[in-house]
């Protein structure tokens, strides 16, 4: 079903695109978080795709230096270009955006990306490197929850590149920018 639009009238303008009723999308997808989740899985899935299989830096090839920031700044990058979709599916549901099979992917890739830097460099105490790739996985997403990104975007006026480089920013900070891997 194609649905080009996000935002207030999506819904309506998806189901007159694909010549179909209310009844029909919701026999479907069973509710409206089913169909959230069906257009957002579909518009995810070409980045699911370079993530998995695709070359440096997304790929799995990348060296986690490199692939920690791309991850970040593609997640970004999604919810900025699909705002009302991503706000609509982290508040849709169990009311927890951790809950969802999607933030469970991420933050695993995250956090072995992160365990792999660190652990290659030699960090202090036996399962520091698991204990703090786990946290650190969580607190760098939440960079990125569509909430955050309607706020920064949508009401404080932050720009789509000042969004992107304060995500770099932070997330040098957090991987501990000027060290080497």
């Amino acid at each position: 079903m194609p649905v080009e639009a996000d935002g207030p009238g999506a819904g309506q303008a998806g189901r007159a695109a694909a010549g179909v009723g209310k009844g029909t999308l919701f026999r479907r997808f069973g509710d409206r978080t089913g169909l959230i989740r069906a257009v957002f899985e579909a518009r995810i899935e070409p980045l699911r795709q370079a993530v998995a299989e695709g070359p440096a830096p997304l790929g799995p090839a990348a060296a986690p230096r490199e692939r920690v920031p791309a991850l970040l700044d593609a997640v970004l990058c999604f919810k900025l270009d699909h705002r009302h979709l991503s706000l609509a599916l982290e508040e849709a549901g169990s009311g927890s955006p951790y809950q969802g099979a999607h933030y469970t992917w991420w933050h695993g890739l995250l956090r072995e990306s992160l365990e792999r830097l660190w652990g290659a460099e030699g960090r202090e105490g036996k399962g520091a490197a698991a204990t703090d790739g786990d946290f650190a996985a969580h607190a760098l997403l939440a960079a990125t929850r569509a909430d955050l990104v309607e706020q920064l975007i949508g009401r404080d006026g932050m720009t789509r590149e000042g969004m992107r480089a304060q995500l770099a920013a932070f997330v040098g900070r957090v991987m501990g920018e000027g060290r080497t891997a």
